[in-house]
């Protein structure tokens, strides 16, 4: 086997990325330009060339998952000459390695406990109920990803500078305190706090960086672009020595700034590592130049950004398409009807749905449903089966069937009202004693004073609401009114508002877009065996599914067929994002867009509604300003509509968002003409 064997199939500027060993690299790698390809190569080239032992290089990457096929494809480069890599893995994976070795030097003990999510939400419970802190008004999950971001900033309590303003962070840094307090007293660790340490060892210990820092020869990074300022500072201090560091990633697919991702990391490399070399690899071996050309036009307008021209090893290939509807049940309908189409000649596997909230899944899971394509939710659950909505059904199941001890048991302390698992049990017992519902048994238990006074106030209200809302069921109250009547009594929707978090805020959608999908059933009787019918329809098939998922759960990922619809203002570009990060938040969001096309290797097929219903009406509402932006040579459109005159529908908005010029939307005519 030839040395050279494993640069036989890289293009020019991939072997130049393999091949420059000297100095800090910077290699911006356009989306499927092969980056893999490259640190793999780059790797076994290494250690072909003698350049360094495996022991002494460090290659970082974000997914266990990564880590293990970067390991796969460099043995099956090297061969016979294959070797382990004892230092591939996660920031997380490597850093516990080193925290084992020196725990001592801040404070724990070498065989200490790495906790994973719940140990840690439960532990600030904990510590929120000894310092008298309302857990239903803040949620611990929430506290915790506000401490989070300070580790992710390199900060421990005691680095904590609030403003004046900041009164609320200021509860939230008393929990930090006793939280890694309690950390050290319990001899464990975070994921975050792998990091942190490691990095306080390097800052505080010379000796034990000093060990580190000699010791690899090489460092390589993949995804350079989603590293938070911890992660560079620990990259900074292993790199001081050598030098040798390379990183490979996309600024134009930076998309995780809410995870504390910073892009400055990535544009400001050449400045924070002298004489770096820039490789930029332009080459797309996954999507057609129509493809390309409407991604990178799009990304142009972004001003942040180091800047690169993808072409394609491949033909220009079909136009993507601009399809403007009249609504989201259209534009549903239209796509499954294409995939129909498309099934003939495609997997199922190869055709993708991309969402910018997960809320939007539920108009083509109602429509796949009807018309029998199978479908999966990638990174996400689906609608009927999310926790909110089954919380929703639940409470609508009792109202309409007394008798139904599962959604009464559901519901029976959600949101909280101090009905716990022994009075549960108590209740679970009398039932099967005295064969009634868990309903009677409840109300034969409070009238028998069986049930403790705290206890009793909230299972009381509830057997009083729930008699409630079924006078309102028998007087014909609409059932989509009726589940916003339960929600507000309930304190549902006030548990979700009061809680602060990523999580909620998305429950909160699902739920209004539950309303949303209640409004197109006569009645609460065929809206629950709508659901029931959903929920119990065989949908694991061995057979190939269409894929679901969100915008960011996309990247990484490849399919023949893309479609991209809800590209409406508010939406996408997301109004939140916009409204808290300003010009960097619309960037990211354009940077969202420019992933999601790049995803397409032979049809990307964009599409946005002119009217959306939200919590009980109609809305119009307006195509995103990426559809503007879209170049107009590389796209075709077309306009849904049959029995509407061609001039009522503009793709064309004649919109400055930079002035206070009037903005017509897509329906702006039509609008007009309602108000004559």
């Amino acid at each position: 086997m030839l040395k050279s064997d494993y640069l036989l199939n890289l293009n020019e500027k991939q072997q130049e990325a393999v091949l420059h060993l000297n100095g800090p690299v910077l290699i911006v790698a356009g989306a499927g330009s092969g980056k893999t390809k490259v640190l793999t190569s780059r790797i076994a080239h290494i250690i072909r060339s003698h350049k360094a032992f495996s022991s002494q290089i460090l290659a970082v990457t974000f997914t266990n998952k990564a880590a293990k096929e970067m390991q796969i494809r460099v043995s099956r480069l090297l061969r016979k000459d294959a070797t382990g890599l004892p230092w591939l893995g996660t920031f997380h994976s490597i850093s516990a390695k080193i925290l084992r070795k020196h725990a001592d030097a801040v404070g724990l003990k070498s065989n200490f406990t790495i906790i994973d999510q719940d140990d840690q939400t439960r532990l600030v419970k904990n510590i929120c109920k000894s310092e008298n802190i309302d857990i239903k008004k803040i949620s611990p999950k929430y506290i915790l990803a506000i401490i989070d971001k300070w580790k992710n900033k390199g900060l421990y309590p005691a680095d904590v500078i609030l403003k004046k303003k900041e009164t609320l962070e200021k509860n939230f840094l008393k929990i930090y305190k006793i939280y890694q307090q309690k950390l050290v007293d319990l001899n464990s660790a975070d994921f975050t706090d792998l990091i942190l340490h490691t990095v306080k060892i390097f800052q505080k210990y010379k000796d034990i960086l000093s060990i580190y820092s000699k010791k690899f020869k090489y460092i390589l990074v993949d995804e350079y672009q989603d590293t938070n300022f911890i992660q560079s500072e620990w990259l900074k201090y292993l790199a001081e020595v050598n030098k040798n560091l390379c990183c490979v990633g996309d600024d134009d697919q930076s998309i995780y700034s809410w995870r504390g991702a910073e892009i400055k990391n990535f544009l400001e490399f050449d400045k924070t590592y002298k004489d770096t070399k820039i490789i930029r690899l332009e080459k797309n071996y996954r999507s057609t130049q129509n493809i390309l050309n409407v991604a990178s036009k799009l990304i142009e307008y972004n001003q942040n950004r180091v800047g690169k021209t993808l072409y394609s090893n491949k033909e220009n290939g079909d136009l993507v398409t601009l399809d403007c509807f009249r609504n989201v049940k259209d534009e549903a309908t239209e796509i499954s009807s294409t995939i129909e189409g498309f099934k003939r000649n495609n997997s199922l596997n190869e055709i993708a749905i991309l969402v910018r909230a997960i809320f939007q899944t539920r108009e083509f899971e109602e429509r796949f449903l009807k018309v029998g394509i199978p479908y999966r939710i990638i990174g996400g659950i689906k609608f009927y089966e999310r926790s909110e909505i089954k919380d929703c059904v639940a409470y609508l199941r009792c109202i309409h069937q007394p008798k139904d001890d599962l959604s009464f048991e559901r519901i029976i302390n959600v949101p909280k009202r101090s009905v716990g698992d022994t009075t549960v049990k108590a209740i679970s017992e009398f039932s099967k004693k005295n064969n009634c519902s868990l309903e009677i048994s409840a109300k034969k238990l409070l009238e028998l004073n069986k049930i403790k006074p705290k206890t009793k106030v909230g299972l009381s209200s509830l057997l009083n609401l729930l008699e409630k809302w079924r006078f309102e069921f028998r007087k014909k109250t609409n059932h989509n009114k009726l589940l916003q009547i339960i929600l507000d009594e309930s304190g549902y929707s006030e548990m979700l508002k009061n809680k602060k978090d990523l999580e909620n805020e998305n429950r909160l959608e699902n739920i209004k877009e539950l309303l949303n999908a209640m409004k197109e059933f006569d009645n609460l009787e065929s809206f629950l065996e709508h659901v029931a019918l959903a929920t119990s329809l065989d949908q694991d098939w061995e057979s190939e599914k269409v894929n679901l998922m969100t915008l960011h759960a996309s990247k990484g990922l490849e399919f023949n067929i893309v479609y991209l619809p809800g590209w409406e203002e508010g939406l996408f570009p997301h109004q939140k994002s916009i409204e808290e990060k300003g010009e960097s938040g619309l960037e990211e969001e354009r940077r969202l867009a420019y992933v999601a096309i790049t995803r397409a290797k032979k049809l990307a097929k964009i599409s946005f509604s002119m009217n959306r219903f939200y919590q009980g009406d109609w809305i119009d509402s307006m195509a995103s300003r990426f559809v503007d932006e879209l170049p107009d040579e590389y796209i075709k459109k077309n306009n849904n509509f049959i029995d509407e005159k061609e001039e009522d529908f503009e793709f064309n908005q004649d919109i400055d968002f930079d002035s206070d010029s009037e903005i017509r939307s897509p329906g702006w005519i039509r609008y007009q003409k309602k108000l004559k």
